[in-house]
């Protein structure tokens, strides 16, 4: 029997309700704050716009070591009545093994009867089945210490947009960093820059998600990669997304034509050993003044 949105929405919260009975522990369950009570306020008045779709992480610790595997979970809107986004990830994981979790993981929910809340059922699947691909991880550590290391690539795009203001666009560009596990900065204002680094599928991840639907003034000016044995971590040129607003030119106060000065942002990016983006982005040689 097909459910309507609102029956859908319903099953949904009452599936976190059992969920955070069985995650108590600060950080086991993750959650925006608003993200149950936006749905509340819709289900009190269906005629309103939908909510964002539901969207929280589950930290499982598997096995004796206590190997944290997290379960990140996405809601459509007519969940359960069509399947979750379910994605499993794990430090402890190499990227082979953490696609075949996933791809088990994804065989395990698609052979339950549709229509049926299964995140919890994915969350015990992973608690009986994790500790396998963790062990299968742990010997192939080993070998491939003996041999070679796997390379990794950073990537790091240079976006520039006409201007940076509205609040909601702003969430969605550090929400997105931060689940990507992106570093860099995005400057607010006129002109607007964003610079993200990390794997390249996570940086092409965020340039496509912060597009959609209709971000026109925006482009991706430049693009660098580096290539390293070691970790990605070691050649980074930020240590965490940053937030940028510098000094305003005159008297403009928060009103959306406020130009912010270039000066500082050329002295910031010559700090992360980035001052010949300056030219890249802007068309024009960047010189500090004396002052």
């Amino acid at each position: 029997m097909a459910l309507t949105v609102k029956e859908c929405l319903e099953l949904q919260l009452l599936e976190v309700e059992m969920l955070l009975s069985m995650f108590p522990k600060r950080g086991e369950f993750s959650l925006d704050a608003d993200a149950v009570p936006s749905i509340q306020r819709y289900l009190g008045n269906a005629d309103g716009a939908l909510p964002p779709q539901l969207e929280y992480r589950i930290a499982l610790r598997v096995g004796e070591a206590k190997v944290k595997v997290e379960l990140q979970v996405l809601l459509p809107h007519m969940y359960p009545q069509v399947a979750p986004q379910l994605f499993a990830r794990s430090d402890a994981l190499h990227r082979q093994q953490q696609l075949q979790l996933n791809t088990r993981l994804a065989s395990h929910i698609s052979s339950l009867d549709s229509g049926d809340l299964c995140v919890c059922e994915a969350v015990q699947w992973l608690k009986d089945n994790s500790l396998t691909f963790l062990e299968n991880s742990k010997g192939s550590s080993e070998c491939a210490s003996k041999e070679v290391r796997v390379k990794e690539m950073l990537h790091r795009m240079w976006i520039y947009s006409h201007h940076i203001y509205r609040q909601e666009l702003r969430k969605k560009i550090f929400d997105c960093a931060k689940k990507l596990n992106l570093t860099g900065f995005c400057l607010t204002g006129k002109p607007g820059v964003i610079c993200v680094e990390g794997l390249q599928e996570n940086c092409e991840e965020f340039w496509r998600v912060i597009r959609y639907p209709n971000w026109k003034h925006i482009s991706c000016k430049h693009v660098e990669s580096t290539e390293t044995e070691g970790s990605i971590d070691n050649l980074r040129l930020f240590h965490s997304f940053e937030d940028l607003q510098f000094q305003a030119h005159g008297d403009y106060g928060l009103r959306n034509d406020y130009h912010m000065d270039l000066g500082q942002f050329l002295e910031f990016l010559k700090q992360h050993q980035s001052g010949h983006i300056f030219q890249i982005l802007f068309g024009v040689e960047g010189k500090l003044s004396d002052n």
